[in-house]
């Protein structure tokens, strides 16, 4: 388990079309919300932004559902190509939210860099309440020309509130570029880093818990 995350309330193994992808649940007593985040494209473990949100919303109440995608459990250490994320993420969220142990709605997904791409691009496939994005990947680093804009607006689409945080200093899309690509300047929260945020990102888990409490609240 990585340092910092609540004990796990149930460890779920999902088949997919790519392998086995693992949802790993922290589910608080009365749980009133579901969040299920997915990982970056490189690397084992859960980075801090990601253990500090799932810290913050399980101690209100939430839900918080943390899932590896089958690359990482084969031991690779880059992500696939993106449909093959997708074609692993939608069976996973949809065990989750039907059957016996459903978890509560509302549901956001969400997650940082691949992650949130995934989230973006399926989120009206498992019938999604709301996105959260954290570090989204506007562009490669240096390829501006390289947008993955229409991803971003995707939830947007399909009539589902969105929010992105974004580093200041992030190479893959300031928070002013990623404004631009969307029709409100209050869809994105600017806070301090750069793609990675930092080892205590106090303002990402903020501006992730008022943007989730509004869902909550809706």
């Amino acid at each position: 388990m990585t340092a910092g995350l609540p004990r796990p309330t149930r460890v779920l193994d999902v088949p997919t079309p790519q392998g086995t992808a693992r949802a790993t649940v922290h589910r608080p007593r009365g749980a009133r919300a579901t969040l299920v985040l997915g990982h970056g494209a490189g690397g084992q473990g859960w980075t801090g932004d990601i253990v500090s949100v799932t810290r913050e919303m399980t101690g209100l109440g939430w839900a918080v559902v943390l899932v590896d995608q089958p690359w990482r459990l084969k031991g690779l250490k880059v992500a696939t190509r993106p449909p093959t994320l997708d074609e692993a993420w939608v069976p996973v969220v949809r065990a989750l939210v039907t059957g016996p142990g459903k978890l509560p709605g509302p549901l956001v997904v969400g997650g940082r860099s691949a992650g949130a791409r995934v989230a973006c691009r399926t989120a009206a496939a498992v019938h999604a309440d709301a996105v959260l994005c954290l570090s989204f990947p506007l562009h490669p680093p240096g390829a501006p020309e390289r947008s993955r804009a229409d991803e971003l607006r995707q939830p947007l689409a399909a009539g589902l509130p969105l929010h992105v945080v974004q580093g200041l200093r992030d190479p893959f899309g300031t928070p002013e570029e990623v404004r631009a690509e969307l029709p409100a300047a209050d869809l994105v929260s600017a806070v301090k880093g750069t793609h990675s945020f930092g080892r205590d990102p106090v303002d990402v888990v903020v501006a992730a818990r008022t943007f989730l409490e509004q869902v909550a609240g809706r």
